[in-house]
């Protein structure tokens, strides 16, 4: 396998006080090794592109989205990058990835609430996102990454914030490290970065298919 050199750019480098760019940073280590990697909310494009970006050559990485105009913005970033071959775009709830996703996971990236420059009551709810959650963490291999950034400023993303928080709380500490940022200067409720790491592996996984 080649070296894989990191592909920083100067917004992830310099604004930290943006979750989404801390979670990038966060994850670019795990992500240059990794052969199997989920965007579970394709959005705009952009983690998936990121990871796709980022990764080795014959990694492969599910992107799943429930709206058709995410899945296209999100094309249309790979496609720019020339990176489409790498994806599989997937017009489904993430509740439903363990139809799609059979192999182990490496890196898993959640960004909650609704698609920039859309309608805002299409958001993702707070079921569905445990339901995926708890997918990933069945399938997450030891030393696995899951990223998930959540918005308490508008009221579904308040009550999936609350939700997901106490579902990760409670997750066995001799298997997860789990932990959590925000600013703690900014007004309106912040977005907030919850960070999983599966230390260990008896957590319900599922075994590679033969």
């Amino acid at each position: 396998m080649k070296d894989y050199e990191p592909n920083y750019s100067g917004e992830i480098m310099m604004k930290f006080a943006n979750a989404v760019n801390m979670v990038h940073n966060v994850l670019l280590p795990r992500i240059y090794t990794a052969g199997c990697m989920v965007d579970a909310t394709a959005g705009n494009g952009r983690d998936t592109a990121f990871l796709a970006a980022n990764s080795p050559d014959d990694a492969l990485i599910w992107a799943f989205d429930i709206q058709k105009e995410a899945l296209e913005k999100t094309r249309t970033c790979l496609q720019e990058q020339g990176q489409e071959k790498k994806v599989r775009l997937i017009l489904d709830s993430h509740a439903n990835l363990p139809l799609y996703v059979r192999q182990p996971i490496d890196v898993a990236m959640f960004n909650l609430g609704y698609l920039p420059g859309g309608a805002h009551q299409n958001t993702t709810q707070a079921d569905s996102t445990l339901q995926a959650l708890e997918a990933v963490l069945t399938q997450l291999k030891a030393g696995g990454l899951i990223s998930i950034v959540a918005y308490p400023g508008h009221a579904a993303g308040k009550l999936e914030h609350e939700a997901v928080r106490r579902y990760l709380s409670v997750l066995p500490s001799p298997i997860f490290a789990v932990g959590s940022w925000s600013m703690i200067n900014q007004a309106h409720e912040p977005p907030v970065m919850f960070l999983v790491e599966k230390v260990r592996s008896e957590f319900r996984e599922r075994p590679a298919p033969c």
